[in-house]
């Protein structure tokens, strides 16, 4: 098994790439994700944004397959716990499947795409800067893998 987050965006502060760093080394190697940038489709006053989010989302799902599992954290999906993460990370190691975490960027992912995947998850009702949402889902990745494990990281 295979963890994949691929997010739109290459230019992120320092703190968030010791953020992720910090996280994926917490994690154990078999589960310890890999980090995949796109870069953000330039903005100008005559772009077309629905143009600019189908080539985002189109490079997201580049390198994924058919029988790879495909998460997109999106604002419009639906509200999981940090348990039932934990549920999830368990079967799919049980599977052995390959998963894609999709983070999309400032407009999100082409609805065409979010058909695509198998799960749409929201981290939260609110807004997130989408390099903080990186740290967020590596935090939760690394709490769900502790409560799988015994590990006294989760006091819930």
């Amino acid at each position: 098994m295979q963890i994949t987050i691929s997010a739109v965006g290459t230019r992120t502060p320092k703190w968030i790439q010791e953020g992720v760093t910090n996280y994926q080394r917490r994690l154990p190697a078999n589960l310890r994700p890999k980090l995949i940038e796109v870069p953000l489709e330039k903005r100008r006053k005559t772009t077309v944004i629905d143009n600019a989010v189908e080539k985002e989302s189109e490079a997201l799902f580049k390198k994924i397959h058919s029988d790879d599992c495909v998460i997109i954290l999106d604002v419009s999906g639906i509200k999981i716990s940090t348990n039932e993460v934990a549920d999830f990370l368990k079967y799919w190691q049980f599977q052995n499947k390959n998963i894609y975490f999709l983070i999309g960027g400032p407009d999100g992912i082409s609805p065409r795409y979010i058909r695509r995947a198998q799960f749409c998850w929201s981290l939260s009702e609110m807004t997130l800067p989408h390099s903080l949402v990186r740290i967020i889902l590596l935090e939760q990745l690394y709490r769900a893998w502790s409560i799988n494990s015994n590990h006294p990281y989760h006091r819930a």
